[in-house]
């Protein structure tokens, strides 16, 4: 029976490596310091999956026509089975997901973990807050109602009066000078083709900066953020290859 239930693994990992990836992945060390506010970063993550599985259900079922939209929104939350429940989901759980991002950014700020050698993945994640927040706009026009129509002429006009590529950008946007078919269309290729896109690329480049650079211990902790305590200084600059525990002399 193992050898039955381990044969596919093992088929698995010696023609990909997926197998002991995981396993690095799920059960690398961490800082024994780690509290529940190092958690924000997965919550984040499972919000984004959340969103990721209901908008294709959702899709199944929306038209993205003038004509067809509000309707096909209507017959989710009316007529399909458990349809309010996952419009629902998806709804809520866009501000959700922005919450915990920000939650999620503040509790790194607050830790420090924004700095050497870390800065490139605070980069991303200002990226993917961006990106999260234009997610969150691009959807708010597809049940096409009045709500969303007009709550999308004042983005668009806001995003018209940045200099420079402002009146570019607004009517990129539009499609033309009125928020029309074209409008919509363009919101929905947005919605669940691009941005998504962008986002599951940053979060798996953000992740194996994670799992590279390892995890932030506490200001409070007396070991060295995210690695493991050494006890004589390192002459190099302290980082990911030889880090020194904090308090212990030498300079950068």
């Amino acid at each position: 029976m193992a050898d039955t239930v381990n044969f596919p693994l093992e088929w698995l990992e010696e023609r990909s490596g997926l197998v002991g990836g995981i396993r690095y992945f799920l059960f690398r060390k961490v800082p024994g310091d780690t509290n529940w506010m190092q958690t924000l970063g997965s919550a984040t993550l499972t919000a984004f999956l959340v969103q990721a599985i209901t908008g294709v259900i959702l899709a199944m079922y929306y038209q993205p026509t003038p004509d067809g939209a509000y309707a096909s929104i209507v017959n989710i939350t009316d007529h399909v089975t458990l349809g309010w429940l996952v419009r629902g989901m998806h709804r809520w759980g866009a501000s959700v997901f922005i919450i915990l991002m920000f939650l999620h950014m503040g509790r790194v700020f607050l830790f420090g973990a924004y700095k050497y050698p870390r800065e490139l993945n605070w980069i991303i994640g200002v990226l993917l807050l961006t990106m999260g927040m234009a997610e969150g706009f691009t959807g708010y026009l597809l049940p096409w109602d009045q709500t969303a129509y007009w709550a999308t002429v004042v983005g668009i006009n806001l995003n018209g009066t940045a200099p420079i590529l402002g009146p570019w950008l607004a009517q990129f946007l539009r499609g033309g000078q009125e928020i029309g078919a074209e409008t919509l269309t363009r919101f929905y290729s947005l919605h669940m083709l691009v941005v998504p896109g962008g986002i599951m690329a940053l979060i798996g480049l953000h992740l194996y900066l994670v799992i590279r650079l390892g995890v932030t211990s506490p200001p409070w902790s007396r070991e060295a953020a995210g690695m493991e305590r050494v006890d004589e200084p390192s002459p190099a600059r302290r980082g990911l290859t030889r880090p020194a525990a904090r308090g212990t002399g030498g300079s950068d």
